[in-house]
This record gives structure tokens, sequence and C-alpha cells, in this order.
């Protein structure tokens, strides 16, 4: 009998002991799996690929476009504002993702002094002189202004100035621009939105 108690106490122990390994190697692969998640985010948002450009500390490449009413538009236009020049296409998943953010951080920051303006870029590359294909563009544009609920400037035929920006190859592609004209920050691809709101913070704060 004795013999038998014996032996049970050793298979519980051992049970014990098994589970308690398992519970640790679970916690172990949990803890690894959290901090390779949370390089990946840093990655995506922080690496030097995303965020250099030859324009950074200097001053934005002013540049003629055209609204959606038809108005020229002007980076002078915006002189002594903070923005964020936002290269953008309707076509594009993480804008689509992203474009309420921006419509949200343009009533947060619109008040103290800033504007983002929506420079699209669709497959056309048309320009005006191209009738059919202005008003084709220019439809899907206005039909996804509209369906965001858009609340700052979109200006249209945005390829025709991306070579002065850098060319960026991804979009969207935000530069930051303080009150002074000068491109701050810039992010290739999509980012948080705390990321873009600091960034826009520093834009109001510098410049001055």
């Amino acid at each position: 009998m004795l013999g038998v108690t014996l032996l049970l106490l050793a298979v519980f122990a051992w049970a014990g002991w098994a589970n308690w390994q398992y519970r640790k190697q679970a916690a172990e692969k949990a803890a690894a799996a959290a901090t390779a998640k949370a390089k990946l985010e840093a990655g995506a948002t922080g690496d030097a690929m995303y965020t250099s450009s030859p324009l950074l500390g200097k001053p934005a490449p002013d540049f003629e476009l055209i609204d959606m009413k038809g108005n020229k538009v002007t980076l002078a236009d915006y002189k002594g504002k903070a923005l964020l020049i936002n290269f953008w296409a309707t076509w594009c998943g993480p804008c689509k993702l992203e474009t309420p953010w921006l419509v949200e951080l343009q009533n947060e920051y619109g008040p103290k002094g800033f504007t983002i303006l929506g420079v699209n870029s669709e497959d056309d590359n048309v320009g005006p002189d191209d009738k059919d294909g202005w008003a084709k563009d220019k439809a899907a544009v206005e039909k996804f202004a509209a369906k965001e609920k858009m609340n700052y400037p979109v200006l249209m035929n945005g390829d025709s100035i991306s070579k002065a920006y850098g060319d960026p190859d991804v979009e969207p592609a935000s530069f930051f621009v303080d009150r002074s004209g000068k491109v701050i920050a810039t992010q290739m691809g999509i980012t948080s939105k705390d990321d873009m709101a600091a960034k826009i913070e520093k834009a109001l704060g510098s410049g001055m």
C-alpha cells in the first residue's frame, strides 16, 4: 500500500512539474512574440528607409496645382502655416486607412495654424488638357473625398510635381512643413496617427 501511495505522489509531482514547464515555455514564447511584434512596429514607422528624404531641412518646393473647384493653388498661398503635403490616390489601400486620421488631425490642429494639402496622384497622370482623362480622375477623387468627408484642400495632378518632391515611389507620401516653409519630417508609406500628430506638433512649434 505504501508503495502505491509513493507511486501516486511521484506521478502527481511529475505532472505538476510538467505543467509548470509547459506554462513557463508558453510564457517565454508569448514574451518573445510580443518583443518581435514591438520591434516590427517600431521598424515600420521609425526605419530610416521610410523617413529619410533629400528634402529634409530644406524649403518645400513651390508648386501650382488645381483644387476640386478649379482654383489654382500654390504653396505660397499657405505662407506662415504648418503643412502636411500628403501624396495619395483613390486606389491606394494605405491611403484609405490613413484618411480618417487626416480628417481628425485637421479638425484638431487646423485652429492652431495647420493645414493638410491632399495632393492626388492617380494612375492616369493626366493634366487638364486631357479633358476626358481629367474628368474621369476628378470624378473618382470627388467621390472619394465626399465619402471620407475630407475637410482639407484636395489638389489634382500630383504627378506633375512629384519629381520636385523626390519622386516618392510609395503612397501615401507625407512631407511635414514648418511655418517657415522648411521640411522638418517625411514619411514614405503609412505610419500611425500618433506619429503624425507628433510631427504636426513639431511643425507647428518650429519655424517661428
